[in-house]
């Protein structure tokens, strides 16, 4: 299997979309009522603010990433894999290859995720830390040529 990461055209955001919706709606949900309209209305703007990708494993579609690369810093969003490809080590793979690549800028990566979405382990593990958080999210940041699992 060869996961790529290719740019993503407006004829994405419908897949984008429920990308979102199956991976990141059941952690909505476990505290609101999914709203169709208000995560469509989010998901819009979020479409319009950031370079998104398409993952992909043999040219099938699994999932969205967005990294954005800023002089002071590289975000790490949007992150979403279907969940028949979550659990498969495909995050984690995505998620060292950015760090590399904020290791060579020198740059720290930062990221926010919902307070209660189990996907905080996986940034931990790869040495994120801490730094703020809101009523729902945590703020992280990952200094360059911090340690994180390789294998």
């Amino acid at each position: 299997m060869q996961t790529r990461l290719r740019p993503a055209t407006p004829e994405d955001f419908a897949f984008a979309f429920e990308a979102k919706r199956e991976a990141l709606g059941p952690h909505i949900r476990a505290r609101w009522a999914w709203n169709e309209d208000f995560q469509r209305e989010i998901h819009g703007q979020r479409w319009q603010e950031r370079p998104w990708f398409i993952i992909e494993i043999d040219g099938l579609p699994i999932g969205t990433l967005s990294v954005e690369e800023h002089a002071d810093h590289m975000r790490f969003g949007e992150f979403y894999l279907l969940p028949a490809w979550q659990g498969r080590g495909i995050g984690s793979d995505l998620l060292r290859a950015t760090l590399r690549r904020a290791d060579e800028l020198a740059l720290p990566v930062r990221l926010e995720y919902l307070q209660w979405n189990p996907v905080g382990s996986l940034y931990l593990r790869h040495g994120f830390k801490q730094v703020s958080e809101s009523a729902t999210h945590f703020f992280l940041v990952r200094e360059p040529g911090t340690a994180y699992p390789q294998d």
